[in-house]
């Protein structure tokens, strides 16, 4: 049992220890020619402008949210469709079925709800406009 500890030990020590030391060597071989430009935050090849700590629109958080739900649901599906075959077969399909109907409808029940509540608009206004009157116009 302590072999094995062991022998992990001086696998982690050495793949530590190139790592740093292939950094030191290269810390002295490589050139240094600091510019301005150099040291200036790249971002997608733009120049940045204005401060970077501004608010996003909630919203967006939301619908990217609701977006990863139906990826990991895509995620969780896709190899259940690559054995269903095997499992009809197998005499477990309609159990398979279920399982995948249970799943999709609760997600569709989730995607609803949040439609409803009109979280997935793009625009929404936060509180309802007093309508107007004949004599304001």
């Amino acid at each position: 049992m302590p072999f094995h500890f062991v022998s992990i030990l001086i696998f982690a020590v050495t793949g530590i220890g190139f790592v740093l030391a292939t950094l030191t060597i290269m810390k002295f071989l490589r050139p240094n020619y600091p510019t301005e430009m150099k040291s200036a935050i790249y971002e997608c090849g733009e120049k940045p402008f204005g401060d970077a700590r501004f608010n996003f629109n909630p919203r967006f958080y939301l619908v990217a949210l609701v977006f990863v739900i139906f990826e990991v649901e895509i995620a969780f599906m896709f190899p259940v469709a690559l054995v269903f075959r095997k499992w009809v077969l197998g005499g477990n399909g309609v159990l398979a079925f279920w399982e995948i109907f249970v799943f999709a409808i609760i997600l569709i029940v989730g995607l609803a709800y949040v439609w409803v509540m009109g979280d997935l608009d793009w625009i929404k206004t936060l509180a309802k406009e007093p309508p107007r009157s004949a004599k304001q116009e």
